[in-house]
């Protein structure tokens, strides 16, 4: 029998308070970076990792502002969200190689948003086989990293 060893989850597995307030605001107030998993801020938005990824790498490009829906975004904020998500599309080639990307956002609950409130940029990177038997056969999905690792990783070629 093959084990699967993920000894970092047990966080989740065992919380049961929520965060108070907007995860993406307590995040850009935060003042350790670290902490909040926020790699790189700009102007008008930031760049923070998904603390349940979908990929080693996910990360997310968030406005600093609390908005429900794109269509709030003010020109500025639209270009610097987007020249976000090219940086992060290149810090992600850099460190970890992958041979494609999922960028998308998810609008409103049935979209699938599991924040809903304040819009977000999802950009997962993606390698040729990463959905294999495990995610098919036992609806269970394998991160090859630690979240802090990739988190250093990115945060340098961010600089």
């Amino acid at each position: 029998m093959e084990r699967l060893w993920a000894p970092w989850r047990i966080g989740y597995i065992l919380s049961d308070k929520k965060e108070e307030g907007c995860v993406f605001c307590n995040a850009f107030k935060a003042e350790n970076d670290e902490e909040k998993l926020v790699l790189y801020r700009s102007k008008y938005a930031f760049i923070i990792m998904n603390l349940y990824p979908y990929n080693a790498g996910h990360i997310m490009v968030v406005p600093n502002r609390h908005l429900d829906s794109p269509l709030k975004l003010k020109e500025e904020e639209q270009l610097d969200m987007f020249k976000l998500v090219n940086k992060g599309i290149e810090a992600i080639q850099k460190v970890m190689k992958p041979d494609g990307f999922n960028l998308g956002m998810n609008l409103g609950r049935v979209a699938g948003a599991g924040i809903d409130d304040h819009i977000h940029i999802h950009i997962v990177p993606r390698w040729s086989g990463d959905t294999n038997f495990m995610s098919t056969v036992s609806d269970t999905k394998v991160i090859s990293e630690a979240l802090k690792e990739t988190y250093f990783k990115l945060k340098g070629a961010l600089k």
